[in-house]
């Protein structure tokens, strides 16, 4: 079982007006499609689930979609992320929040200050994040700490996983083959599954069928398959 999956959450406004419908109805489907996904990664014991929900290429998108996210956000904070508390559910943030309204700000930082007595699943929100702003900001952090030598570890120390294991697992969905600026340095070894279906399909099922996958995959870590002994 994959201690840490990621997944690139793709094709929310393509699924929506495949079905004549507006772009920010993709999303509204989409958030079911999340709170689906986080309850059954908790159910299989998955420690680590990092969703990539808002990009910093997203501030691209019309302001009515931009705010229409922000409202989504800023429901899912109020409604249920509390019932993910109840199931042993931890919210962590990786991005930069200074961009977003400062009501959003003030709940997320609420629902982040709330732990557990006892944590089954982090759950990792990439919002505002982008991984080479990520890289950045580590590197101009190792320089304040004047640190000339780093190292992998250290590197590692200073990014918004600090102190988790990297992704064992990454998904995405939509169909398409790029990694869009999402944990550049922590997937560097990690499994990729690409499936065609958009986001808001995307089912427990399909979860299930992408780690049966990566189950079934050797991972060597740029060495060779151990000889068997006879």
């Amino acid at each position: 079982m994959p201690s840490h999956v990621a997944i690139i959450m793709d094709g929310n406004g393509r699924w929506a007006e495949q079905k004549s419908l507006p772009r920010i109805l993709g999303h509204k489907y989409g958030v079911e499609t999340v709170k689906r996904i986080i309850r059954v990664a908790n159910k299989l014991g998955i420690k680590i689930l990092t969703l990539y929900a808002f990009s910093t290429e997203n501030w691209k998108r019309p302001y009515n979609e931009i705010n229409y996210l922000f409202l989504l956000l800023s429901h899912f904070m109020k409604k249920e992320i509390y019932e993910l508390h109840n199931s042993g559910i931890r919210l962590r943030i990786l991005g930069d929040l200074s961009k977003f309204p400062v009501s959003i700000r003030r709940e997320i930082n609420k629902v982040c200050s709330i732990i557990p007595k006892k944590v089954k699943l982090e759950l990792n929100m990439a919002l505002n994040y982008g991984s080479r702003q990520e890289l950045i900001h580590a590197f101009k952090k190792m320089f304040k700490r004047g640190i000339k030598n780093p190292t992998e570890k250290i590197v590692s120390s200073f990014l918004y996983t600090s102190g988790q294991p990297d992704p064992d697992l990454l998904i995405r969905t939509s169909g398409e083959f790029r990694i869009s600026n999402f944990l550049l340095w922590q997937i560097a070894y990690s499994e990729i599954y690409i499936t065609r279906k958009f986001w808001p399909d995307f089912t427990e099922q399909d979860f299930k069928k992408a780690i049966l996958e990566y189950q079934k995959r050797e991972r060597r870590f740029g060495g060779l398959k151990p000889k068997k002994i006879k």
